[in-house]
Protein backbone atom coordinates (compact mmCIF):
# COMPACT_ATOMS: atom_id res chain seq x y z
CA UNK A 1 0.00 0.00 0.00
CA UNK A 2 1.11 3.70 -0.96
CA UNK A 3 1.71 6.43 1.39
CA UNK A 4 -1.10 8.35 0.08
CA UNK A 5 -3.36 5.40 0.94
CA UNK A 6 -2.00 4.97 4.54
CA UNK A 7 -2.26 8.51 5.28
CA UNK A 8 -6.03 8.58 4.22
CA UNK A 9 -6.63 5.54 6.39
CA UNK A 10 -5.08 7.22 9.57
CA UNK A 11 -6.92 10.50 8.87
CA UNK A 12 -9.79 8.68 9.00
CA UNK A 13 -9.72 6.90 11.87
CA UNK A 14 -6.94 8.82 14.40
CA UNK A 15 -7.80 11.53 16.83
CA UNK A 16 -6.40 14.86 14.74
CA UNK A 17 -4.15 15.94 17.68
CA UNK A 18 -0.75 15.51 15.49
CA UNK A 19 -0.02 17.27 12.58
CA UNK A 20 2.63 14.90 10.57
CA UNK A 21 4.65 15.33 7.90
CA UNK A 22 3.07 13.43 5.28
CA UNK A 23 5.78 10.69 5.01
CA UNK A 24 5.26 6.74 5.99
CA UNK A 25 8.00 5.32 7.45
CA UNK A 26 8.40 1.58 7.43
CA UNK A 27 11.90 1.03 8.33
CA UNK A 28 14.80 2.43 10.30
CA UNK A 29 18.25 1.32 11.18
CA UNK A 30 20.76 3.44 12.84
CA UNK A 31 20.37 7.08 11.58
CA UNK A 32 18.82 6.50 8.49
CA UNK A 33 14.83 5.66 7.80
CA UNK A 34 13.22 4.56 4.90
CA UNK A 35 9.60 5.16 3.61
CA UNK A 36 6.76 2.42 2.20
CA UNK A 37 8.06 3.53 -1.36
CA UNK A 38 11.64 2.90 -0.23
CA UNK A 39 12.90 6.68 -0.36
CA UNK A 40 15.60 6.84 2.24
CA UNK A 41 16.08 9.61 4.71
CA UNK A 42 18.54 10.66 7.29
CA UNK A 43 16.33 11.18 11.11
CA UNK A 44 16.94 14.65 12.33
CA UNK A 45 14.55 14.21 14.88
CA UNK A 46 14.91 10.71 16.87
CA UNK A 47 11.72 10.14 18.19
CA UNK A 48 11.98 13.63 20.19
CA UNK A 49 15.76 12.15 22.00
CA UNK A 50 13.72 9.01 22.61
CA UNK A 51 16.42 7.00 19.56
CA UNK A 52 19.51 8.43 21.17
CA UNK A 53 21.44 5.12 20.30
CA UNK A 54 19.74 5.02 16.95
CA UNK A 55 16.72 3.13 15.25
CA UNK A 56 17.54 -0.70 16.29
CA UNK A 57 20.18 -0.48 18.35
CA UNK A 58 21.55 -4.17 17.68
CA UNK A 59 22.38 -4.47 21.40
CA UNK A 60 19.12 -3.47 22.46
CA UNK A 61 17.55 -5.41 19.85
CA UNK A 62 19.40 -8.36 21.41
CA UNK A 63 18.62 -7.36 24.82
CA UNK A 64 14.50 -7.48 24.02
CA UNK A 65 14.19 -10.69 22.19
CA UNK A 66 16.28 -12.01 25.05
CA UNK A 67 13.33 -10.81 27.57
CA UNK A 68 10.30 -10.70 25.75
CA UNK A 69 11.15 -14.78 25.13
CA UNK A 70 11.07 -15.15 28.74
CA UNK A 71 9.06 -12.41 31.16
CA UNK A 72 7.33 -9.21 29.91
CA UNK A 73 5.19 -7.99 32.69
CA UNK A 74 4.31 -8.86 36.55
CA UNK A 75 3.04 -5.71 37.82
CA UNK A 76 4.84 -4.42 41.02
CA UNK A 77 2.77 -6.69 43.30
CA UNK A 78 5.58 -9.17 42.49
CA UNK A 79 9.60 -8.98 42.28
CA UNK A 80 10.86 -9.80 39.41
CA UNK A 81 14.17 -10.33 38.25
CA UNK A 82 15.51 -7.38 36.23
CA UNK A 83 13.94 -4.44 38.12
CA UNK A 84 16.49 -4.50 41.14
CA UNK A 85 19.27 -5.00 38.74
CA UNK A 86 17.88 -2.11 36.13
CA UNK A 87 17.59 0.46 38.89
CA UNK A 88 20.52 -0.08 40.73
CA UNK A 89 22.69 0.72 37.20
CA UNK A 90 20.30 4.38 36.73
CA UNK A 91 21.35 5.45 40.26
CA UNK A 92 25.18 3.83 39.93
CA UNK A 93 25.65 6.14 36.46
CA UNK A 94 23.33 9.15 37.66
CA UNK A 95 24.67 9.17 41.15
CA UNK A 96 21.50 8.91 43.23
CA UNK A 97 20.12 6.62 46.47
CA UNK A 98 16.67 5.94 44.86
CA UNK A 99 14.86 5.77 41.63
CA UNK A 100 11.05 5.42 40.53
CA UNK A 101 10.43 3.91 37.28
CA UNK A 102 7.45 4.62 35.14
CA UNK A 103 6.57 4.01 31.52
CA UNK A 104 5.88 8.03 29.21
CA UNK A 105 7.79 11.52 30.49
CA UNK A 106 4.77 13.33 31.61
CA UNK A 107 4.00 10.22 34.32
CA UNK A 108 7.68 11.03 35.89
CA UNK A 109 6.82 14.50 35.45
CA UNK A 110 3.64 14.02 37.38
CA UNK A 111 5.31 11.50 39.84
CA UNK A 112 8.76 14.53 40.70
CA UNK A 113 4.86 16.75 41.49
CA UNK A 114 3.47 14.25 44.35
CA UNK A 115 7.39 13.43 45.36
CA UNK A 116 7.72 17.30 45.89
CA UNK A 117 4.41 17.94 47.13
CA UNK A 118 4.58 15.30 49.63
CA UNK A 119 8.04 16.22 50.75
CA UNK A 120 7.10 19.62 51.36
CA UNK A 121 4.11 18.76 53.94
CA UNK A 122 6.06 15.78 55.71
CA UNK A 123 9.19 17.46 55.71
CA UNK A 124 9.15 20.88 55.25
CA UNK A 125 6.43 21.26 57.32
CA UNK A 126 4.21 23.07 54.45
CA UNK A 127 0.60 23.60 56.05
CA UNK A 128 -1.63 20.71 54.10
CA UNK A 129 -3.12 21.64 50.89
CA UNK A 130 -0.32 24.78 50.45
CA UNK A 131 2.45 23.68 48.73
CA UNK A 132 3.39 25.17 45.89
CA UNK A 133 5.55 24.60 42.69
CA UNK A 134 7.05 27.15 40.77
CA UNK A 135 7.72 26.79 37.05
CA UNK A 136 8.65 29.16 33.66
CA UNK A 137 7.16 30.56 31.19
CA UNK A 138 7.55 28.50 27.60
CA UNK A 139 7.66 25.07 29.56
CA UNK A 140 7.25 21.79 28.15
CA UNK A 141 6.81 19.50 30.66
CA UNK A 142 3.92 17.04 29.15
CA UNK A 143 0.31 16.91 28.27
CA UNK A 144 -2.03 15.67 31.39
CA UNK A 145 -4.66 18.11 32.83
CA UNK A 146 -1.94 18.82 35.74
CA UNK A 147 0.74 20.08 33.58
CA UNK A 148 -0.74 21.87 30.70
CA UNK A 149 -2.77 23.94 33.44
CA UNK A 150 0.76 25.36 34.16
CA UNK A 151 2.02 26.16 30.41
CA UNK A 152 2.08 29.92 29.30
CA UNK A 153 1.21 27.85 25.65
CA UNK A 154 -3.11 28.80 25.27
CA UNK A 155 -3.44 26.09 22.95
CA UNK A 156 -2.53 23.83 25.33
CA UNK A 157 -4.60 24.64 28.11
CA UNK A 158 -7.41 26.03 25.57
CA UNK A 159 -11.00 23.62 26.52
CA UNK A 160 -9.38 21.29 29.01
CA UNK A 161 -9.78 23.59 32.90
CA UNK A 162 -10.02 23.83 35.62
CA UNK A 163 -6.27 22.95 36.42
CA UNK A 164 -4.42 22.19 39.49
CA UNK A 165 -3.77 24.67 41.29
CA UNK A 166 -0.78 25.79 42.98
CA UNK A 167 1.84 26.51 40.68
CA UNK A 168 3.20 29.93 39.88
CA UNK A 169 5.04 30.78 36.86
CA UNK A 170 7.95 33.02 36.09
CA UNK A 171 10.28 34.02 33.26
CA UNK A 172 12.51 31.70 32.15
CA UNK A 173 16.41 32.17 32.90
CA UNK A 174 15.43 35.07 35.17
CA UNK A 175 17.14 34.47 38.69
CA UNK A 176 15.43 37.57 40.02
CA UNK A 177 11.73 35.77 39.63
CA UNK A 178 12.50 32.58 41.32
CA UNK A 179 14.08 34.84 44.49
CA UNK A 180 10.83 36.78 44.55
CA UNK A 181 8.26 34.04 43.79
CA UNK A 182 9.77 31.58 46.59
CA UNK A 183 7.55 32.00 50.09
CA UNK A 184 7.28 30.10 52.63
CA UNK A 185 5.19 27.32 51.18
CA UNK A 186 7.40 26.68 48.18
CA UNK A 187 8.13 23.32 47.12
CA UNK A 188 9.82 22.60 44.47
CA UNK A 189 11.02 24.54 41.40
CA UNK A 190 10.42 22.50 38.42
CA UNK A 191 12.91 23.58 35.07
CA UNK A 192 13.80 22.46 32.05
CA UNK A 193 18.23 22.99 31.88
CA UNK A 194 17.12 23.84 28.06
CA UNK A 195 14.12 24.62 26.44
CA UNK A 196 13.59 21.88 23.66
CA UNK A 197 9.85 21.96 22.69
CA UNK A 198 9.83 26.00 23.33
CA UNK A 199 12.20 26.13 20.68
CA UNK A 200 15.74 25.05 21.82
CA UNK A 201 16.30 28.20 24.49
CA UNK A 202 19.45 28.26 26.09
CA UNK A 203 19.56 29.75 29.52
CA UNK A 204 22.66 32.31 30.19
CA UNK A 205 25.56 30.69 31.66
CA UNK A 206 25.25 30.66 35.25
CA UNK A 207 21.50 30.90 35.10
CA UNK A 208 20.94 27.18 36.42
CA UNK A 209 23.94 27.14 39.50
CA UNK A 210 22.31 30.52 40.73
CA UNK A 211 19.19 28.63 40.60
CA UNK A 212 20.25 25.88 42.69
CA UNK A 213 22.12 27.87 45.22
CA UNK A 214 18.35 30.03 45.67
CA UNK A 215 16.46 26.56 46.18
CA UNK A 216 19.18 25.44 48.83
CA UNK A 217 19.25 28.80 50.93
CA UNK A 218 15.47 28.31 50.86
CA UNK A 219 14.42 24.61 51.54
CA UNK A 220 13.23 24.50 48.23
CA UNK A 221 13.94 21.51 45.86
CA UNK A 222 15.54 21.95 42.49
CA UNK A 223 13.77 19.71 40.01
CA UNK A 224 15.30 19.19 36.67
CA UNK A 225 13.48 17.90 33.80
CA UNK A 226 15.99 16.22 31.64
CA UNK A 227 13.67 14.34 29.60
CA UNK A 228 14.39 15.60 26.78
CA UNK A 229 17.94 16.93 27.10
CA UNK A 230 18.99 14.00 29.18
CA UNK A 231 21.53 10.88 28.33
CA UNK A 232 24.01 12.56 25.89
CA UNK A 233 21.71 14.70 23.85
CA UNK A 234 23.36 18.13 25.06
CA UNK A 235 27.13 16.67 24.99
CA UNK A 236 26.67 16.13 28.62
CA UNK A 237 25.18 13.03 30.39
CA UNK A 238 22.98 15.70 31.51
CA UNK A 239 22.48 19.38 30.79
CA UNK A 240 22.94 20.23 34.23
CA UNK A 241 26.22 19.03 34.54
CA UNK A 242 27.14 21.82 32.42
CA UNK A 243 26.99 23.97 35.78
CA UNK A 244 28.07 21.11 38.42
CA UNK A 245 24.24 20.86 39.20
CA UNK A 246 22.94 18.33 40.73
CA UNK A 247 18.94 17.91 41.17
CA UNK A 248 17.10 17.30 44.26
CA UNK A 249 14.74 15.41 41.74
CA UNK A 250 15.88 14.41 38.66
CA UNK A 251 13.05 13.15 35.85
CA UNK A 252 14.65 11.25 32.74
CA UNK A 253 12.81 9.37 30.31
CA UNK A 254 12.97 9.02 26.45
CA UNK A 255 16.35 7.95 25.69
CA UNK A 256 16.35 5.41 28.24
CA UNK A 257 14.08 3.66 26.15
CA UNK A 258 16.38 3.29 23.39
CA UNK A 259 13.30 3.86 21.34
CA UNK A 260 11.84 0.41 21.92
CA UNK A 261 9.25 0.87 24.74
CA UNK A 262 8.39 3.94 26.87
CA UNK A 263 10.80 4.15 30.07
CA UNK A 264 10.75 6.56 32.73
CA UNK A 265 11.98 7.66 35.79
CA UNK A 266 12.86 10.17 38.47
CA UNK A 267 15.88 9.58 40.60
CA UNK A 268 16.47 11.32 44.07
CA UNK A 269 17.90 10.53 47.52
CA UNK A 270 16.51 8.79 50.43
CA UNK A 271 15.66 12.02 52.21
CA UNK A 272 12.81 12.22 49.33
CA UNK A 273 11.80 9.32 48.04
CA UNK A 274 11.30 7.75 51.53
CA UNK A 275 7.83 10.12 51.86
CA UNK A 276 6.35 7.34 49.61
CA UNK A 277 4.77 4.77 51.27
CA UNK A 278 3.15 1.30 49.52
CA UNK A 279 -0.22 2.79 48.08
CA UNK A 280 0.90 6.46 47.71
CA UNK A 281 1.71 6.24 43.91
CA UNK A 282 2.41 2.75 41.34
CA UNK A 283 2.00 2.27 37.60
CA UNK A 284 1.06 -1.30 36.23
CA UNK A 285 3.71 -1.35 33.88
CA UNK A 286 6.23 1.14 35.85
CA UNK A 287 9.44 -0.69 36.08
CA UNK A 288 8.21 -4.35 34.44
CA UNK A 289 10.99 -6.85 33.15
CA UNK A 290 10.79 -6.01 29.53
CA UNK A 291 10.80 -2.31 30.39
CA UNK A 292 14.23 -2.84 32.89
CA UNK A 293 15.97 -5.44 30.23
CA UNK A 294 15.43 -2.58 27.62
CA UNK A 295 16.80 0.18 30.30
CA UNK A 296 19.62 -1.66 31.14
CA UNK A 297 20.69 -2.40 27.49
CA UNK A 298 20.03 1.45 26.43
CA UNK A 299 21.94 3.13 29.43
CA UNK A 300 25.06 0.64 28.40
CA UNK A 301 24.83 1.47 25.03
CA UNK A 302 25.13 5.12 26.32
CA UNK A 303 28.01 4.73 28.01
CA UNK A 304 30.13 2.35 25.67
CA UNK A 305 29.43 4.36 22.69
CA UNK A 306 30.34 7.41 24.44
CA UNK A 307 27.02 9.02 23.46
CA UNK A 308 27.07 12.42 25.11
CA UNK A 309 30.88 12.96 24.17
CA UNK A 310 29.95 12.56 19.73
CA UNK A 311 27.36 14.42 20.98
CA UNK A 312 29.79 17.20 22.26
CA UNK A 313 32.14 17.38 19.48
CA UNK A 314 29.89 16.78 16.67
CA UNK A 315 27.10 18.95 17.86
CA UNK A 316 29.49 21.86 17.75
CA UNK A 317 31.02 21.30 14.33
CA UNK A 318 27.71 21.11 13.11
CA UNK A 319 26.28 24.06 14.24
CA UNK A 320 29.43 25.91 12.88
CA UNK A 321 28.54 24.49 9.62
CA UNK A 322 25.05 24.98 9.79
CA UNK A 323 26.47 28.88 10.81
CA UNK A 324 28.08 29.19 7.17
CA UNK A 325 24.54 28.91 5.76
CA UNK A 326 23.41 32.24 4.43
CA UNK A 327 19.88 33.09 4.17
CA UNK A 328 17.62 35.52 5.21
CA UNK A 329 15.16 33.89 6.49
CA UNK A 330 17.33 32.27 9.11
CA UNK A 331 17.03 34.59 12.20
CA UNK A 332 19.21 32.71 14.68
CA UNK A 333 21.32 29.20 14.96
CA UNK A 334 21.68 27.93 18.90
CA UNK A 335 22.00 25.19 20.59
CA UNK A 336 23.93 22.71 22.96
CA UNK A 337 26.02 19.27 21.68
CA UNK A 338 22.98 17.70 19.21
CA UNK A 339 20.02 19.84 20.06
CA UNK A 340 19.60 22.73 17.64
CA UNK A 341 17.58 25.24 16.60
CA UNK A 342 17.09 27.67 13.71
CA UNK A 343 14.69 30.12 14.62
CA UNK A 344 13.58 31.57 11.23
CA UNK A 345 11.01 35.07 10.11
CA UNK A 346 8.83 33.02 9.13
CA UNK A 347 6.77 29.28 9.59
CA UNK A 348 8.96 26.61 9.42
CA UNK A 349 6.85 23.82 8.62
CA UNK A 350 6.79 24.24 4.78
CA UNK A 351 11.14 24.38 5.29
CA UNK A 352 10.09 20.76 7.45
CA UNK A 353 8.50 19.84 4.84
CA UNK A 354 11.43 21.41 1.96
CA UNK A 355 14.00 19.31 3.96
CA UNK A 356 11.68 16.42 3.68
CA UNK A 357 11.56 16.00 0.34
CA UNK A 358 15.76 16.38 0.06
CA UNK A 359 15.61 13.31 2.64
CA UNK A 360 16.14 15.28 5.69
CA UNK A 361 13.47 14.79 8.23
CA UNK A 362 13.40 17.53 11.07
CA UNK A 363 9.73 19.33 13.19
CA UNK A 364 9.33 22.83 13.56
CA UNK A 365 8.59 23.65 17.28
CA UNK A 366 7.35 26.72 18.55
CA UNK A 367 6.36 27.78 14.96
CA UNK A 368 9.46 29.17 14.18
CA UNK A 369 12.10 27.04 14.91
CA UNK A 370 13.18 23.94 13.08
CA UNK A 371 14.96 21.50 15.06
CA UNK A 372 17.67 19.36 14.64
CA UNK A 373 18.18 16.72 17.03
CA UNK A 374 19.49 13.05 15.00
CA UNK A 375 20.33 10.19 16.74
CA UNK A 376 23.89 10.51 18.72
CA UNK A 377 25.45 7.70 17.09
CA UNK A 378 25.78 9.84 13.41
CA UNK A 379 28.99 10.46 11.80
CA UNK A 380 30.25 13.33 10.76
CA UNK A 381 30.46 12.20 7.03
CA UNK A 382 26.41 11.85 7.43
CA UNK A 383 26.11 15.22 8.85
CA UNK A 384 28.49 16.22 6.14
CA UNK A 385 25.79 14.71 3.59
CA UNK A 386 23.31 16.47 5.26
CA UNK A 387 24.31 20.00 5.04
CA UNK A 388 24.06 20.92 1.18
CA UNK A 389 20.68 19.26 1.38
CA UNK A 390 19.42 21.34 4.38
CA UNK A 391 21.25 24.39 2.27
CA UNK A 392 19.34 23.38 -0.77
CA UNK A 393 15.84 23.41 1.24
CA UNK A 394 16.33 27.07 2.64
CA UNK A 395 17.67 28.19 -1.01
CA UNK A 396 14.85 26.72 -2.54
CA UNK A 397 11.29 27.01 -0.41
CA UNK A 398 9.38 30.09 -1.54
CA UNK A 399 5.79 30.56 -0.03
Amino acid sequence: MRSQEIIKITEKFSAHNYHPLPVVLKKGKGVWVWDVEGKKYLDMLSGYSALNQGHCHPEIVKATKKQIESLTLTSRAFYNDKLGFFLQKLCSLTGYEKALPMNSGAEAVETAIKAARKWGYYKKGVKKDKAEIIVCENNFHGRTITIVGFSSECQYRDGFGPFTPNFKMIPYNDVHALKKAINKNTVGFLVEPVQGEGGVIIPDDGYLNECYKICKENNVLFIADEIQTGFGRTGRLFACEYENVKPDILIVGKALGGGFYPVSAILCDKRIMDVFKPGDHGSTFGGNPLASAIGMAALDVIIKENLPGRAYELGNWFMEELKKIKNPVIKEIRGKGLLIGIELKKKARPYCEALMKNGVLAKDTHDYVVRFAPPLVIKKEELKWALPRIKKAFDTCVF
